[in-house]
């Protein structure tokens, strides 16, 4: 076989990591483009038309919940077939075609510039004295009232959002991309996307939304659990308390409603020396919630530059276990999983 030969039978055969990698290097390097087309916007889209076409007339908790549940299952179906048929029109075109898609695809579902981006808006007019803006810049990452936060509040959302989306936008699109490729990574996105739109506990999505919301707990269990043992890891790394880190997390972690959002937010809390979480506003009502992390300090602006370090340093080590896992598992099956 020549050498040629040799050099396309590696690429394909591990395809998925140099796809994963090449990927996480146009995330770091573009982000999001806001001029340019995003699929999950056009999941987004088909969401809101199941929605219009599943919502039930009639106030039954049981269809909603099975019409939701319908949803819940077709939204991901759609995404995961989608994705294989055009890789698979991809490579069979060429395997240079199938690569480049593959990769786009992987670049596409990864959002550590864009975190990193959003968040820093924030902490720039919080620096710049401007609450205002710093207001509205956060109101574009969190899902609670903004409108009467200080600056104390405005911070904790950040670095709140900053540590729970390490793992949501992340680590956990990391694993599923090196477990399944772009399949499995547009079928997390998906799931993950139908919870940001109806997995709220509110009177219209209670039942409905109920089946997405499951759905997005098991998905992010192993994952979430994952990024905040490599996100005490990058406390170390990143000059921060690690040793903190780890009492925090194994003190908080179930400090959540959320079986998986307290893991990344009790490291990200433990590691600064800030308190987290306590009772927000949420559509003009306060919502109870427990604290994360002891009261050390006051929280400032550059806590977002620190937790943003946090995000970066995770993401790092998140790539590099997971393609170590993939290529690992390819050598030992003998050819591409």
């Amino acid at each position: 076989m020549s050498g040629d030969s040799v050099w396309i039978t590696n690429v394909i055969r591990y395809h998925i990591c140099i796809a994963v990698f090449l990927g996480f290097l146009l995330d770091l390097v573009l982000g999001d483009p806001e001029t340019w087309p995003h699929p999950v916007r056009a999941i987004g889209g088909m969401i809101a038309g199941f929605e219009r076409m599943l919502y039930p007339r009639r106030d039954i908790d049981q269809e909603k919940f099975w019409n939701g549940f319908m949803l819940a299952v077709a939204v991901p179906a759609v995404c995961g077939t989608a994705a294989w048929l055009l890789l698979y029109e991809a490579y069979r075109f060429a395997w240079q075609a199938g690569l480049f898609l593959e990769t786009v695809m992987c670049w596409q579902i990864l959002s550590v510039k864009s975190l990193k981006d959003a968040s820093m808006k924030v902490c720039r007019s919080l620096e710049s004295g401007d609450l205002e803006a710093a207001r509205h810049h956060v109101s574009m990452i969190v899902g609670r009232d903004t409108e009467k936060l200080d600056q104390e509040g405005i911070v904790k959302a950040a670095v709140e959002t900053v540590a729970e989306n390490t793992s949501d936008g992340v680590t956990a699109p990391l694993f599923y991309l090196a477990l399944g490729g772009p399949c499995a990574g547009w079928v997390y996105k998906a799931v993950s996307t139908m919870d940001s739109m109806i997995g709220y506990r509110n009177e219209r999505y209670l039942f409905f939304g109920r089946a997405a919301a499951r759905m997005d707990d098991v998905l992010n269990y192993l994952p979430s659990r994952i990024s905040a043992v490599l996100m005490i890891l990058s406390s170390y790394l990143c000059g921060f308390d690690g040793k903190g880190a780890a009492r925090i997390w194994r003190r908080d972690r179930r400090n959540h409603k959320s079986p998986n959002s307290a893991q990344t937010e009790s490291v990200c809390a433990g590691a600064l020396g800030l308190r987290l979480a306590g009772p927000a506003s949420y559509f003009g009502k306060i919502v109870e919630k427990p604290y994360i992390g002891d009261d050390v300090r006051r929280p400032e602006p550059a806590d977002i530059r620190r937790a943003n370090r946090l995000l970066c340093g995770t993401a790092v080590l998140s790539l590099i276990l997971f393609l170590t896992a993939r290529i690992l598992l390819t050598r030992i099956a003998g050819t591409a999983v």
